[in-house]
Order: structure tokens, then C-alpha cells, then sequence
């Protein structure tokens, strides 16, 4: 007798329901605006402003307008509400409001006077550009340049005088770099001149140039040494220096983009006559930890399944961090197109029992690439 093969729980990392990722668009505008007001980052609500301009204004206006600081985008909780509700509008006209038209009427009001704050910035910019047209700006290792000649280079000249003055004298190199506040990168040229010292002295103490016997003859072996070791001592100074400050070194990461920026560039069907479909908005699919799409041309139903607890990510038209074990995708037959209301009514579970007993033909792990004829059917939190 075959043994039934035991069915495996699909287990999914739950999202945490908040920011753009979470915007409760299905309960009407004026709870929107409460919610961007309580909800969401003050980056997103510039994000979503900026994007609102370039897209709704001519690009002389528009340049204007983003020149102002940026606090006069994410100051309104209202403005990127109204700004992500257009999109909606845009996509369906089911989402049009009087309430909505008033606020939209509001924001452009307000981006119309801050056109012409950004046009006098711009101007005054270009004055004082011109004002500084003939000052001269040093480079950053220019400046550093000046910084060692002026500190540590200072003192390893005040060391030779009294040396040459007969005084038995030493420079702890590792503390004037941190009195001076100089890295890393200030060592180059003080070693250059430290080891210029103690080849001298060397050579004279080990007689190995005649010429630096005859200049350092008035001084007993017992200085030259001394010397010797003192110029050692301060390049291991410089040794530890160059170490500390990689120690030291701030790791770089990568800050994750925001939502608006991530979908920017997506590539997708906003509607499709045929099948009757519209897409969710995809703000939606960031953060989200399952995403059913349906490609119109090939008639090809995927989900896509995360467990990481930030939710998708895009770059580009591609989905992201998604586990291809978990997701699928398959052709429906003309016979099981109906599927797809399943898909949009039915919770996760309810799903994936009816595309077991539904569905019979060949289950393939897709590739996360969206295209013009992708409709971004549902994404779920859990």
C-alpha cells in the first residue's frame, strides 16, 4: 500500500502592517489623510510630493518648485496623502471624491507659491555663484596638505633644531597625531621625511657613505644610535596610526530606498479590458510577504511568497528576496480563468488548497520579472 506523502505547512514571515507599505486605501480618503498623518515617515511623504511635481508640472515649474528647502515637502501629512491618492484616481476613477478634488485643489494652490519661492532660491544662487566665481577652493588633500605642514611637520623641524642645538630631545609621534586630530593618511609624508633622517644616520653610524660620516662626525656613536632608535620608535608610531584608523573606519551601508523610489521604474498593466483586472497600487507590494500576478498575454498566475520580515523589495521591474521554493506559477486553461476571483476573495490558506485540487498543470517557480502585460492582482500581508 503507498504511503500518502505528508502535506508541509507553508509557514511565512508576517509583515509588520505600517508605513506606505500598509495604506488602508479600501476605507476612503479622509481615513487615508488620518493615516499619513499618524503612519507614515516624513521621507515617503517627500518622496511622494517630489514625485507628484515632476509628473503633474512642466519642467521649468517643477525645477522651481524643488529647489525650495525640504521641509516644505514632508511638512504636510495632507500633501502626500493627496499626492498617493491621485495615483489611485488615475488608475480608477472609483476613488474620485469632492473631498479629494477640495484637497487636490489645496496642494496645487500651495506648490503654485512655492514655484515662485523656488524661482527667487534659484536666483540667488546663481548670484552668489558668480560672487564666488574667483575664489580659489583647495581639494581635500590640498587642505590636509596645509594641516600636516602646519602641525606635525612643524614639530618634526622643531626636533631637528635641537638636535642640531646638541639636545638629547624625542617626539612621541602618536600622541601630536591625535592632538592635531591628523589619520591615517597624514603618515605618508612624515614618514618620508623620518626615513630620510634615519638612513642618514645609519649610514653614519655603520659607515656606509662617507659623506654621511664626514657630516655627522662631530657626534659620538653613543647619539648617532640613540638617534637611530629614536627615528624607529617614531615609525612604528606611524605603524600604529595607520592601524588605529582603519580600526577606526566607518563601515559604509547601503541605507534601502524608500517605497516610491523602489516602484518608480516598475513595469506593469494598470488594467486589462479583457480580463476585466485592475492592479493594485504598488506602494502595496512593498513590505508585503505575498503577491499574486497575472500576466494577460500568457495567461500565466503567479505567487510569490517571502519569509523575510521587511517583505518584498524592488529594483527596477523585478521583484526581490523572494523564496522560490515557496512560490509558484502555472498557465490557467480558458476553463480555469474563474481561479483568479479565488485568488482575489479567498484568505492564503482557502488558496492554496483550491490551486491543489483546481489546478493541474505544471507548477514552475517564476522569476520576479514584472512586464506591460503584468496586473499585480493582491498582496497579503501574511
Amino acid at each position: 500500500m503507498a504511503i500518502k506523502k505528508k502535506k508541509t505547512k507553508r509557514i511565512t514571515a508576517r509583515a509588520s502592517k505600517s508605513g506606505i507599505g500598509a495604506v488602508p486605501f479600501a476605507k476612503g480618503f479622509e481615513h487615508v489623510i488620518r493615516y499619513f498623518h499618524e503612519d507614515v515617515d516624513k521621507k515617503d511623504i517627500s518622496d511622494l510630493t517630489r514625485s507628484f511635481v515632476k509628473k503633474n508640472f512642466k519642467k521649468v515649474d517643477a525645477k522651481n518648485i524643488l529647489a525650495n528647502p525640504e521641509y516644505s515637502f514632508s511638512m504636510f501629512t495632507h500633501h502626500g496623502a493627496t499626492a498617493y491618492w491621485s495615483e489611485l484616481v488615475k488608475t480608477d476613477e472609483k476613488y474620485d471624491s469632492e473631498v479629494f478634488q477640495q484637497y487636490l485643489k489645496g496642494f496645487k494652490t500651495y506648490l503654485s507659491k512655492i514655484n515662485l519661492d523656488g524661482a527667487r532660491i534659484i536666483k540667488e544662487k546663481e548670484f552668489e555663484k558668480k560672487l564666488k566665481g574667483n575664489v580659489v577652493t583647495l581639494s581635500p588633500m590640498q587642505r590636509l596638505q596645509n594641516k600636516i605642514n602646519e602641525t606635525i611637520m612643524q614639530d618634526l623641524l622643531t626636533l631637528e633644531d635641537e638636535w642640531i642645538d646638541g639636545q638629547e630631545t624625542s617626539l612621541d609621534v602618536y600622541n601630536q597625531f591625535k592632538l592635531h586630530g591628523l589619520g591615517g593618511s597624514a603618515t605618508i609624508p612624515v614618514r618620508t621625511m623620518i626615513e630620510g633622517w634615519l638612513l642618514d644616520y645609519e649610514d653614519a653610524y655603520l659607515k656606509r657613505c662617507a659623506d654621511a660620516v664626514e657630516g655627522y662626525s662631530h657626534l659620538k656613536k653613543s647619539e648617532l644610535n640613540r638617534r637611530v632608535t629614536e627615528c624607529k620608535a617614531m615609525l612604528e608610531d606611524l605603524d600604529k596610526i595607520k592601524s588605529a584608523t582603519k580600526s577606526l573606519r566607518k563601515v559604509r551601508i547601503k541605507k534601502p530606498q524608500s517605497a516610491i523610489k523602489q516602484v518608480a521604474k516598475l513595469k506593469y498593466q494598470k488594467e486589462d479590458a479583457t480580463f476585466k483586472l485592475v492592479s493594485t497600487n504598488p506602494l502595496n507590494v512593498i513590505g508585503s510577504v505575498r503577491l499574486f500576478v497575472f500576466n494577460t498575454k500568457y495567461k500565466r498566475l503567479a505567487e510569490y511568497v517571502t519569509q523575510d520580515p521587511k517583505g518584498f523589495i524592488i529594483s527596477g521591474s523585478t521583484i526581490k528576496n523572494f523564496d522560490k521554493e515557496l512560490s509558484r506559477e502555472c498557465t490557467l486553461r480558458s476553463s480555469q480563468l474563474g481561479f483568479i476571483q479565488t485568488v482575489m476573495t479567498k484568505t492564503p490558506n482557502q488558496v492554496d488548497k483550491a490551486w491543489t485540487e483546481v489546478l493541474k498543470t505544471k507548477v514552475t517557480s517564476p522569476n520576479g520579472r514584472m512586464n506591460d502585460n503584468t496586473i499585480l492582482l493582491r498582496t497579503v500581508n501574511k
